[in-house]
């Protein structure tokens, strides 16, 4: 993605953190050459208080609390190892809060990973609107609980942030809420073509011509429909489509089984390369179980596709089994690109960076003249895994690969 103009000069990229490599590659990549170091300062008090400033012209008195009118500020807000997701969020707040009374005209906050999603209903029926029927044990383990995606929508709103912008949202209750507080201006972006384009392109998986010897997993009924859609943007009419289901028996404990609406039995699967799609991980036991269940197919490979990737202690220890063969991944959470936290993982993963996406989608919300870039992403894939051949960092190398 280029800029038609070059640098988008109404447009200013910063983030909640002055050294966020994740944040200066969104701002690169939008025509923003400066550091955002040198467009925020992120002041701390002696008493520890936050009081960030954006930097002027200290000799200017004209356009005292103007500096940014007429622009569109973009906060990029990741997690970090650094500072906590409370910390983070509340920089956000008073980011947002501080551009908007230096004149700034539109706030946009990008978080990849919405912070407090987990926390998308409480403690009663109309604390948090889902696709389900609300049970009584539901709405029990929300007991004394906050409907803290909920505030948290509302503090961003009050504090200046026009339009919140994340990837691959999982809660259909967070959606709907952020979309009524935001009036609309809320943008859930799905990377369906970025995992099919790596999918298709890559030597990744092994199956035929019409996509004759693949599988799609979906995990349970919640991840159908973006299987369902992972499966039309491929576009290989003979591949097939499972779901399975999972069956809870305690806080730590599933069992796993293939759902009763599945599109597609095991008959006739032996041997297929199979790609088990999900939006987040975090322990790892239920992606763990459901490969090892998808074992009785026998595939020729088993490759999990997932879009927020947590590098837990447990998480890696449970996932570095062998019934995994490789994991794919994307950057929402930064950290996973370094080798330490991917640990004995890094000789099975590979992460698709999506800072270029992320800034083309921002220029057509913006309406910014771009030169389009139909597969904006790269790669990062260790040296330890057994498919590497050189370091691949553009999407468009991967016919050298393949080949």
């Amino acid at each position: 993605m280029t800029l038609l103009t070059g640098q988008a000069t109404n447009v200013v990229v910063v983030s909640n953190s002055s050294d966020n490599p994740f944040a200066i590659d969104v701002a690169y990549a939008m025509g923003q050459h400066e550091d955002i170091a040198d467009l925020i300062s992120m002041k701390q008090f002696m008493n520890s208080e936050f009081c960030p400033r954006f930097i002027s012209d200290e000799a200017d008195f004209d356009n005292i609390g103007r500096k940014l009118k007429g622009k569109a500020v973009i906060i990029v807000s990741t997690g970090s190892h650094v500072k906590s997701r409370q910390e983070l969020a509340m920089s956000n707040l008073i980011i947002a809060r501080a551009a908007k009374e230096n004149g700034a005209d539109r706030v946009i906050l990008v978080e990849p990973d919405l912070f407090y999603s987990a926390q998308d209903r409480g403690p009663h029926q109309s604390l948090g609107e889902t696709s389900f029927e609300r049970d009584i044990q539901d709405i029990k383990k929300f007991d004394g609980q906050p409907f803290t995606a909920k505030l948290y929508a509302q503090l961003l709103k009050l504090s200046g942030v026009d339009t919140v912008m994340t990837i691959h949202n999982h809660s259909e209750s967070v959606q709907k809420m952020f979309t009524e507080v935001f009036e609309g201006d809320f943008h859930n972006l799905i990377p369906y073509e970025i995992y099919a384009h790596y999918l298709l392109n890559s030597n990744i998986l092994h199956y035929g011509e019409d996509g004759e010897g693949l599988v799609l997993c979906a995990p349970d009924k919640g991840a159908r429909d973006f299987v369902k859609q992972m499966y039309k943007t491929l576009g290989l009419s003979k591949a097939k489509f499972i779901m399975l289901d999972k069956d809870r028996t305690a806080e730590r404990k599933v069992e796993i089984t293939l759902h009763k609406e599945s599109e597609h039995t095991f008959d006739g699967l032996d041997g297929a390369s199979i790609v088990l799609f999900d939006d987040m991980v975090r322990t790892g036991s239920t992606v763990v179980k459901s490969c090892q269940f998808l074992q009785q197919i026998n595939p020729q490979r088993m490759v999990f596709a997932v879009s927020h990737f947590y590098a837990s202690d447990e998480g890696r220890e449970r996932m570095a089994h062998p019934a995994i063969g490789e994991i794919l991944t994307l950057n929402t959470l930064p950290t996973i690109l370094n080798r330490d936290e991917q640990g004995r993982l890094r000789k099975k993963m590979v992460v698709l960076k999506v800072e270029k996406w992320l800034a083309q989608e921002l220029c057509n919300i913006l309406d910014l003249p771009q030169i389009h870039e139909p597969n904006p992403y790269k790669i990062d894939m260790s040296s330890k895994n057994p498919r590497f051949k050189r370091k691949i960092w553009f999407s468009e190398e991967l016919s050298e690969l393949k080949s």
